[in-house]
């Protein structure tokens, strides 16, 4: 790929960062006039199926969300057979950065930015993603303190998923979840696990558990929860071991609630507004209806009929039969009808007509 510039359009102007999958180029869009963040799938990888898909992917998802908190992309595409994606350029440093020189951060400062982290986290949690991969190395803080959360390469889906590939654990072990170093079901659970590992090395200087091998970690977790958190009040440091508990159902159940504790628990007048918790609708699904064939709906009609012949039926016999205790009317005399006579011939049938008519008339 080209270097001085991508798709004709954006022109590189030097390097944001490396990693083992791609490079992160500081680009002027040249059609929009502004400066941009191109992220390329490293050259090595750009054959590769699997990291090709996982990298579009990453673009796809983040491309879905619109948040404040949370890197906006703009733009996707392939250069040279390099996949690249374009996103917001947001001037400032990760918070792995920040912390290399500040060591464990003033809590009304370490709240301030996990709170935001929370609203970011809420709104792609209620967008049905998981991000998988909350770190320092992965939230960005502007020169304004705003942060904004990076990096939906290993999004998954909401409802859970495996988060093995070929093999290896995906994320940063020190602040991967009990489940996701097990290689379990994730959830937006983990997320939240990831984001209290976050706040608590904000406020301690150090990650919640030391541990040797990936194998060591989840029993690390299990064994209890990490050191004390000095320097904060207890209600700041019980929700954040809240967030740590092995259980993921013991965690704060969104990134709203734990926003919604920690900023009751601070001392200090909250600076941003704590996010409100995404509704969730269940939706009510209806048994299918069942399918009736003509042939069926015939037997149903005729079953129809006769129930209400022999209904009709019954009644009548009913009202006919009465009730033999009450006091029945007197039967009425039969009617009489006259009829004219008929004889044998012609000449017979007029002579007794005659005799009929005068019958009637006297």
């Amino acid at each position: 790929m080209s270097t001085e510039a991508i798709a004709g359009r954006y022109v590189v102007e030097g390097s944001l960062g490396r990693g083992g999958m791609a490079s992160v180029h500081l680009a002027r869009d040249e059609e929009l006039g502004r400066f941009v963040a191109v992220k390329c799938l490293s050259e090595s990888l750009g054959g590769d199926e699997i990291f090709r898909e996982r990298f579009l992917r990453e673009a796809r998802l983040a491309a879905g969300l619109s948040h404040p908190n949370i890197v906006a992309v703009f733009d996707v595409g392939e250069e040279d057979g390099v996949p690249y994606i374009v996103m917001e350029y947001v001037p400032g440093q990760t918070l792995a950065d920040l912390m290399d020189f500040t060591g464990p951060m003033d809590p009304d400062r370490a709240v301030d930015l996990v709170l935001q982290a929370c609203a970011g986290l809420e709104h792609a949690h209620s967008a049905g993603l998981v991000h998988r991969d909350i770190k320092p190395q992965n939230l960005l803080v502007r020169d304004d303190d705003t942060l904004k959360i990076v990096d939906f390469g290993i999004a998954r889906p909401v409802d859970g998923t495996q988060l093995t590939l070929a093999g290896t654990i995906l994320g940063t072990a020190a602040y991967l979840s009990p489940e996701q170093a097990l290689g379990e079901r994730v959830t937006a659970a983990a997320d939240i696990y990831s984001l209290g590992a976050v706040t608590y090395e904000l406020l301690t200087g150090r990650h919640p558990y030391e541990f040797e091998s990936l194998d060591d970690l989840p029993v690390k977790q299990r064994e209890g929860p990490p050191p004390r958190i000095a320097g904060v009040s207890a209600d700041v440091e019980q929700a954040v071991l809240a967030c740590l508990a092995a259980d993921p159902e013991a965690r704060p159940p969104s990134a709203a609630a734990y926003a919604r504790e920690l900023s009751h628990a601070s001392s200090a007048p909250a600076i941003r507004a704590v996010p409100a918790e995404s509704p969730t609708v269940e939706t009510a699904v209806l048994p299918p209806r069942p399918t009736i064939h003509v042939s069926r709906l015939a037997q149903i009609a005729a079953a129809v009929a006769l129930g209400v012949i022999a209904l009709l039926g019954g009644l009548w016999f009913g009202l006919s039969r009465g009730d033999d205790s009450a006091p029945q009317p007197p039967p009425a005399e039969p009617i009489r009808q006259d009829v004219v006579p008929r004889g044998a011939t012609p000449e017979e049938s007029a002579r007794l007509l005659a005799e009929w008519l005068r019958a009637r008339a006297g």
